[in-house]
Order: structure tokens, then C-alpha cells, then sequence
């Protein structure tokens, strides 16, 4: 940045600021970097501590008393009293007492190197165990607001470190023996007044706070990252359309607006009328059971036009349903499974269909003869329909494999109606979801989908139906794939851009 630097005005500010603080921790260690050439290295344990916090005894917590401020009582810099545990007043707890203006720093779990700055007005409150305080060895040598920044540059180092195995973890002293250099309290003040007007994007004119050839890079690549998240917003934005653009092309696939009709198709009337010969067959043969007669379709049940020679009719009268079985309890008996060899599924394995084209190709595990004895094989190609945990997530079996009750199998007297009948409950699925009681785990019955509408075109105008979605639906998802790989090498840019500024100065 030259004389006369003004704003960048091409970005709103919300942007400009979350790309500022997503990016800061880099800004400030590029900062370290190049005030290494003026100023030595130095462990941070030569001018500041972190301080860890006691180990309260969960027995002794109390109902009332000193507030307990531990990792979940911290988010987004700031302190949140309302779900703190408290501790009994003492003395010998002083020297753990947080006070406004404290810097603390989250030492493990999924959310290590979070920081917070303690505000005014929390009264007195104590530091947990897994959680440090930065302390100045000699307060009178920084401005109080540049060990903040300096917090945010250590922030940046640890995530990037990820000490630690499955649970992240990092111990004071880790974070004392990182080195920095410790600048003059001018050069402090110069860094605080500059990261704070870059965050306003108001950086002054033909001022120079520390450095200008520092602030010239930290501000090429602030725009560069703006440019980056610009183009990853846009391309969520084009996620967002072609979910639109599927779920559009399935709603008019179902209300008769996607293919056109043929006259001499014979009407969804008389394929009713096949499926119900169908049924009785298979009922006198004692293939299935007799099924509770429906309820009659009332006019304003109907949610829109259909076509003609179309049928507004209840799913279970134009499919088989039936849940899966599985009646030994506990489910997860490991004597159902030794030396298993029948395939297994459930829920989760159909819901994890929809990033394989709707194919089921994991499994749960294997059922032995006893497990299968308990159960139901169901054929490959079998329709598959979750109505517990993920609801109305639809997959299509990749093999023959046992199912539990929580998965309903649909089958119909041609394999073009069960397509048919895939395509339009994964369009009604949000509807089908608001039937499900709201609690923890939400469930619906077989009753439910027995009783769903269906808008039911001819046979032969299914089968067009079923090819157009096919081809409209593979489109789809290969734009969104297009899209999502243009993401991933955005994001990789993105991080690559800070990584090469600290790299070439390394």
C-alpha cells in the first residue's frame, strides 16, 4: 500500500470481518516473522505464563457459590455464566481467580486454542483445570490489548500443530517454549491500531502504523482471501440452486408437468385395478397378509391438479409394505452375529445410500443362522424406506440382506412403480418427516406410509417419467459434484495462500 491508501470498498463488511478473524492468527505470525529480523526470538515462558487452572472435585460442586468457569463456559470470546457449576468460597483458591480483562485459552478437546477475554461485570469466578491464563511476567512491558493478538497468533500455531491423538491436547508448557520476538510498546500500539482498523476496513490514509512494507503484504492477503471466500460463497450459493433445481424437477415430475401425456396410455384407473388382482393373488396364496381396508380419499386431501388420466390413491394401495424384522432383543446380541454370513443393514446404511446414487453397498454385519431365523432376507433391488432415526431416507438394496423394523421394504407388481414411488417419497420427504412426533429420536409407522398420497400416473407414462428423472437427476449430480470440487480447490487455495506468505519468509 503506497500513499494515499484507501478502503477497499468491493466487499460488505460482515465479509470483511469474518474473513479478518478467520484469518488474523496468520496476519499476526507473518507480523512475528518479519519482526524477527529486528528483534531476537525469545520462548514465551521470558515474558508471559500460562497459568493453569485447579482441579475442582466434581463431589465438592455446590448449587450456589464461586462460578467454576470451565471449557464449555466459553464461546466466541466471551464468558457464559448460564450453565456454570460453582465451588465453595476459599481463600486458598485466590490465585485461580479470573478477573476482568484475563485472556484464557482452552488446552484440549475438539475446541483447543478457543479464547476468551473476561468481561466486565461477572464478579468473582475461578479457572478450571484444561483451561490457561496468559499473565504478564512484567505487565508494565505490553500494552494490555497486543498479548490478545498475540493469543490469536498462538491460537493459529496450535490448531495447526494438533498436538494430540484422538482428543487434542497441548500443556502450558508446550505453549511457554513456542518463540516470538517481544517488539517495543510503540511498535505494540502501532501493530493494535493497524489489525484494529483492518478489521473496520479503515486503514488511514498515508499513515504508516509500524511497518508499511509489513502492512502492504498483510493487506494483499486479506484481499486475496476475501476473493477466495467471495468465490466460496457463490459457489454454496450454486449447491443451494441445484438442490432447488432437484427438488423442482421432482415435484414436477409428480404433478405431471415434467413428460407429456399420451391419450392412449392406459389410465392409472385400471393399473389400481391390476395391483388390487395382484394383492388378492398373493393374499389366497398366503404370500401376504390381508391388509387394514384404507381410508377413502376426501377432496381436500388432494394437494394439487393431476392430470386426467392420473390417480390420486394411498400408497399402500398401489405398493406392498412391510417392515423389515429383526424380534430378538437385545438387537446387538453377539449371538445372532458369530460366524455370521447374511448381510445386515440398517438406517444408517440406507441414509449413506444417497452419496452412492441411492445404492446400498454397506453393511451393519452379518447375521448367522440363528440371527437369520429372527429376521427377513430381502431380495436385491429391494426398496428400502427408514421410518426411524432418518426419516424416509430411501435406498435401493445392492444385495440380498436381512433388515430391522425400523426399515420398511416397498414392493410393487412392476419394478417401474417402485422407481416411480422412490423418486416422489424423496420429494415428500420433508412432509413425511412432519408426521413424526417430536421427540428425541424421531419415528413414524408403517400406518403412516400406508396411508401417504401418491399422485399415480399411467404405467407407461411412469416409465418416461422414471427415464427423464434418471438422466435429469445424473446431471444433477454431476454439476454438484463439478461444484463441490471447485469448493475443495477453493478451500485449498484459500489455506494455501497463508501458508506460502509464512513459508517464504520462513
Amino acid at each position: 500500500m503506497g500513499r494515499g491508501r484507501k478502503p477497499i470498498s468491493n466487499f460488505n463488511g460482515s465479509e470483511w470481518e469474518t474473513v479478518f478473524y478467520n484469518s488474523v492468527g496468520t496476519y499476526v505470525q507473518y507480523i512475528n516473522i518479519q519482526l524477527s529480523k529486528e528483534y531476537s526470538l525469545e520462548p514465551l515462558s521470558n515474558h508471559l505464563k500460562i497459568v493453569g487452572g485447579y482441579a475442582f472435585k466434581t463431589a465438592e460442586y455446590k448449587n450456589q457459590g464461586i462460578p467454576i468457569i470451565r471449557i464449555s463456559d466459553f464461546n466466541n470470546e466471551q464468558i457464559v455464566l448460564k450453565d456454570v457449576v460453582y465451588y465453595q468460597d476459599a481463600k486458598e483458591l485466590d490465585k485461580y481467580q479470573l478477573i476482568e480483562g484475563d485472556i484464557i485459552i482452552a488446552l484440549t478437546g475438539g475446541t483447543i486454542a478457543k479464547l476468551a477475554i473476561v468481561q466486565a461485570g461477572l464478579g468473582k469466578i475461578y479457572l478450571n483445570q484444561r483451561v490457561g491464563k496468559f499473565q504478564a511476567l512484567k505487565p508494565e512491558e505490553f500494552e494490555v490489548e497486543y498479548i490478545y493478538w498475540l493469543a490469536r497468533s498462538i491460537q493459529s500455531i496450535i490448531k495447526n500443530l494438533a498436538w494430540g491423538a484422538a482428543i487434542p491436547n497441548v500443556s502450558p508448557k508446550q505453549i511457554e517454549e513456542l518463540k516470538f520476538p517481544f517488539p517495543t510498546k510503540d511498535i505494540q500500539r502501532g501493530i493494535i491500531d493497524f489489525l484494529n482498523d483492518l478489521k473496520n476496513n479503515n486503514l488511514k490514509e498515508d499513515k504508516i502504523y509500524f511497518d508499511e512494507i509489513i502492512e502492504n503484504e498483510i493487506v494483499t492477503l486479506q484481499e486475496k482471501q476475501l476473493t477466495t471466500s467471495s468465490i466460496s460463497t457463490e459457489l454454496t450459493h450454486q449447491l443451494t440452486l441445484v438442490k432447488k433445481l432437484r427438488q423442482q424437477l421432482l415435484q414436477d415430475a409428480v404433478q405431471g408437468k415434467l413428460v407429456e401425456q399420451n391419450k392412449k396410455d392406459e389410465p392409472a384407473s385400471e393399473l389400481l385395478k391390476k395391483i388390487k388382482a395382484e394383492k388378492e393373488k398373493l393374499i389366497a396364496e398366503k404370500k401376504i397378509k390381508k391388509e387394514k381396508e384404507l381410508p377413502p380419499i376426501k377432496p381436500e386431501e388432494i394437494p394439487f391438479e393431476i392430470p386426467e388420466n392420473w390417480v390420486c390413491c394411498r400408497l399402500g394401495d398401489s405398493v406392498i409394505l412391510k417392515r423389515g424384522k429383526s424380534k430378538h432383543r437385545p438387537r446387538n446380541d453377539v449371538r445372532l452375529f458369530e460366524g455370521g454370513v447374511y448381510p445386515f443393514i440398517q438406517t444408517g446404511d440406507v441414509a449413506r445410500s444417497k452419496t452412492n446414487g441411492f445404492l446400498i453397498e454397506t453393511i451393519n454385519g452379518f447375521y448367522n443362522d440363528f440371527g437369520l431365523s429372527q429376521s427377513l432376507m430381502q431380495k436385491k433391488g429391494t426398496l428400502c424406506i427408514t421410518i426411524a432415526a432418518n426419516i424416509a431416507e430411501c435406498g435401493f438394496l445392492g444385495f440380498d440382506a436381512c433388515a430391522p423394523d425400523s426399515i420398511v421394504c416397498l414392493n410393487a407388481i412392476d419394478q417401474i412403480i417402485e422407481k416411480y414411488c422412490f423418486y416422489y417419497i424423496i420429494q415428500a420427504r420433508e412432509d413425511i418427516e412432519k408426521y413424526a412426533p417430536a421427540t428425541a429420536q424421531k419415528n413414524i409407522n408403517l400406518e403412516i406410509l400406508n396411508s401417504l398420497l401418491i399422485p399415480l400416473p399411467p404405467l407407461a407414462e411412469q416409465n418416461r417419467i422414471v427415464q427423464k428423472l434418471d438422466e435429469l437427476m445424473q446431471s444433477c449430480n454431476e454439476l454438484e459434484a463439478s461444484i463441490k470440487q471447485s469448493e475443495s480447490q477453493n478451500s485449498t487455495l484459500l489455506q494455501q495462500v497463508l501458508r506460502e506468505a509464512l513459508r517464504k519468509e520462513n
